[in-house]
Parts: C-alpha cells; structure tokens; sequence
C-alpha cells in the first residue's frame, strides 16, 4: 500500500512556535498519518493531542477527513481541533501577558 506525504497545515509551523514559546514541549505527529492529531503537547505536567486545520480556508476545506473522524471518535481521550495560535494557547491554559 502506498502512503502519500503528510500534509501540513499552513499554520502549524506558527502555531508550534508560539506553543513553545510559552514554555510547552511540542511533538508533532502529523507523519503518523491514519487519522492521528497533529501535535503531542505537555504544558503544566498535561499532555493535550491537537489537530491543526487552517482558519483561513473555507470550513468545507477544513472539516475533519474520514480517517480523523474514525480517529477521534475511536480515541478515549480527548482531541482538541484547533484553527489559529490563540485557539492553540487557549487549549493548553496558556497565558500572554499584553
């Protein structure tokens, strides 16, 4: 069976550096591939799975594929589905002082 290249939101890069510039560990998965979450990560002795998907496409563009519904839906934890940084630093309980 063929395995295509995992495909990587356009903001994850800029979602993984404001995470760890709070401080968390950040363990992207994406490669995984079969519906597995995006990113692995611990902040504040928590461990938080997070699917990236890209707020500026159109919510059609964005929605979960098959294979991460199967995922999320067979995953006894929980799986947060985030669109931007703010979303990503709320998830985790992360704070930015302005």
């Amino acid at each position: 069976m063929t395995r295509r290249a995992a495909k990587v939101d356009r903001n994850q890069a800029e979602i993984v550096a404001a995470l760890r510039g709070v401080g968390a560990t950040v363990q992207p998965l994406h490669g995984v591939g079969q519906g597995c979450p995006d990113l692995l990560v611990g902040y504040r002795r928590a461990n938080i799975l997070i699917e990236v998907k890209d707020g500026l496409l159109p919510p059609s563009a964005r929605a979960l594929n098959d294979r991460q519904v199967e995922w999320h839906r067979d995953w006894r934890g929980t799986v947060t589905t985030v669109k931007s940084v703010d979303e990503a630093l709320a998830v985790i309980g992360a704070r930015i002082a302005s």
